[in-house]
């Protein structure tokens, strides 16, 4: 969300808060902002006007339309609490005397109706008193129950904030001792390659002060000259011949004598004879 605030402060982990300046540098970054910050307009603009007409009576709607139209304000007028005679010039007018005499008895009623309040004060006061302090007593005690409440809610979400803080803690240092452990594996794995690379770099150019300089052979495009295929060939058929001597030696017959097929011979033709 765009109006979404990600605090990323751990108070219950973070450390350095106390420490000398760090006070003074928040402020100062809090001035900076606020200097440079100039709104271009309402900021309160997307938020709808309260509506306060529904709390609103006749004298404060009278009111704020003489405030409005910036008119004074009207003085108290204590005529009421005053027993004028009929001006000079209608003393002589009963109308006058009769308004003189109303006056007089709305004042009477008024002073008879304060001395009636006072005598049920003086029967019925302490009673009253009495039980005003009970119901006030009885919204003290509901009121403190509910700050007990709302107390014991902080409590709770702050201890759960410390626990998830803690966690989340924990959790960072071990990465970070994990991070610090890799970082440290490749500083060292870079620094033995290239150890590695300084040695191998050595050994070529020990070797390459100790080979022999070689002779090419002498090619004709990256061919070979008819001679020496021809030289190349014979040598082959020799080596091949060679091999095949060695692969089916020559086996001699011995000479065996055959006396004895002679003599039987002899014997069958001397039977022959004599039959």
């Amino acid at each position: 969300m765009a109006d979404e605030v990600i605090v990323d402060a751990l108070p219950y982990i973070d450390h350095g808060y106390d420490d000398v300046g760090v006070r003074e540098s928040a402020l100062a970054m809090v001035e900076e902002e606020c200097r440079r910050y100039r709104p271009t307009k309402n900021y309160l603009d997307h938020l709808p006007l309260p509506a306060s007409s529904p709390f609103e009576t006749p004298l404060m709607i009278n009111e704020f339309e003489r405030i409005q139209n910036r008119l004074p304000m009207e003085t108290l007028s204590m005529k009421r609490y005053e027993l004028p005679p009929p001006p000079s010039g209608k003393l002589s007018e009963v109308s006058a005397w009769q308004e003189s005499i109303e006056n007089s008895m709305a004042q009477l009623e008024h002073q008879w109706v304060r001395s009636l309040n006072l005598e049920l004060m003086l029967d019925y006061g302490t009673e009253a008193w009495k039980s005003y302090l009970e119901v006030f007593t009885a919204m003290q005690a509901k009121a403190q129950l509910q700050l007990q409440q709302l107390k014991k809610d902080m409590q709770d979400i702050n201890w759960q904030r410390k626990q998830a803080q803690t966690q989340a803690g924990e959790k960072l240092r071990a990465l970070e001792a994990h991070w610090v452990l890799l970082v440290s594996k490749n500083y060292e794995i870079e620094t033995e390659c290239v150890e590695l690379e300084k040695v191998i770099k050595a050994a070529r150019e020990q070797l390459a002060q100790l080979a022999p300089p070689s002779v090419e052979p002498e090619q004709t495009n990256g061919h070979a000259t008819k001679e020496e295929e021809s030289k190349a060939h014979d040598s082959n058929g020799d080596m091949k011949e060679e091999g095949e001597e060695k692969e089916h030696p020559a086996v001699e017959a011995p000479n065996v004598e055959a006396p004895a097929v002679e003599a039987t011979n002899q014997d069958e033709g001397e039977g022959s004879n004599d039959s």
